[in-house]
């Protein structure tokens, strides 16, 4: 089921929606057309008790402060892009440097500082929502004008299923992930640190001070970064390992195991307290984990709670970091005539 109410407004009067997915089975998610963002997410407990489990706002002025990106859908390209330059078809295109001395998800008006248009779906899984929006060429320095969907589906088996597609009239490059912070807890309920984390990954990318890939891809194994088997955050967060002190904790990518295309397993997360897990899947080739590292008690969320640093965690399904200036990375160039396509699905149960 979908419904839908105001939001608030925008400094220049333009409203802004808020859109409810439920289910049968209790879970529900709610999302606005400003920056597609993903406001609230109630899952069950062990013993059937609903907690809101992402990190936000109570109401749009929240979001249009400095809120690090909460729920939203991050573009036109996720992560980073180094200095701000995008080679591409001989020539480097300048692009917005909102991260000195970087270019991060997208620049200073990124897609979660857009309003997108929102029309509800309905699918045999479960009912849904997908928004556009149309970013003109040369916004934020990227050329081609792109055409990109998000669909948000809620379905019956607890799945909220995020389906990604964009066009574009010249060529550019693509990379779209939902950058929700999940506390499992419940948003504001301490820290993530005893949160267990499986990454199907035997592969991560290192990356220097400036948190830009080094274009190796390192082994796992015998690392802070092996979580091939569950491991509490907190477990090895703090080990002085220099790549742990160039994210300040962890905000890397990983490589995911992929064997064909498809959806493939990325990760898991548990709550050892709650019994809440979250299982994650996609088509994409990496994973970022990102444990708020950047928090730092200053931005009150729901409920006026304060969000110290790791309150939260993020599980970006993207291309990997930087990749424009890595050819041996997969590629995230989007010519005129070819669709970008992505999938990825967050499944919540319990243990």
């Amino acid at each position: 089921m979908v419904t839908r109410a105001p939001f608030g407004r925008l400094p220049d009067g333009r409203p802004v929606e808020v859109f409810t997915l439920t289910n049968g089975r209790g879970l529900e998610v709610r999302a606005i057309s400003y920056g597609a963002i993903i406001v609230s997410l109630h899952a069950p407990d062990r013993s059937g008790r609903l907690e809101d489990v992402v990190l936000g706002h109570d109401d749009l002025a929240g979001y249009l402060g400095a809120s690090p990106y909460f729920g939203a859908v991050v573009g036109r390209y996720a992560n980073r892009i180094a200095r701000g330059h995008l080679p591409l078809d001989g020539r480097i295109h300048e692009l917005a440097v909102n991260d000195p001395p970087h270019h991060l998800h997208g620049g200073w008006r990124g897609f979660d500082k857009v309003v997108w248009d929102v029309e509800e779906t309905a699918a045999p899984s479960g009912a849904g929502l997908t928004l556009r929006y149309a970013s003109p060429a040369g916004e934020e320095g990227y050329p081609g004008m792109l055409r990109a969907a998000v669909t948000y589906t809620l379905t019956e088996g607890d799945e909220l299923r995020i389906d990604y597609a964009a066009r574009t009239d010249a060529t550019t490059v693509v990379n779209l992930s939902q950058h929700s912070y999940f506390n499992l807890a419940g948003a504001g309920q301490g820290d993530v640190l005893g949160h267990e984390l499986t990454i199907d990954a035997d592969h991560y990318l290192p990356i220097d001070g400036t948190s830009i890939p080094t274009g190796a891809v390192a082994p796992v194994a015998g690392t802070p970064f092996d979580f091939r088997e569950p491991a509490a955050i907190g477990s090895r967060i703090a080990q002085g390992d220099e790549q742990l002190e160039h994210g300040a904790g962890y905000d890397h990518n990983f490589v995911l195991r992929r064997r064909g295309p498809g959806l493939v397993a990325a990760a898991r997360l548990v709550e050892p307290a709650s019994g809440r897990r979250l299982d994650v899947h996609t088509t994409e080739p990496g994973l970022q984990l990102y444990t708020g590292n950047r928090l730092d008690g200053r931005i009150r969320g729901k409920s006026g709670r304060v969000y110290p640093a790791r309150a939260g965690l993020s599980l970006e399904t993207q291309h990997f970091p930087d990749s424009p200036h890595h050819p041996e990375f997969p590629s995230t160039v989007l010519p005129p005539g070819q669709e970008y396509l992505s999938t990825t699905v967050f499944t919540f149960g319990v243990c």
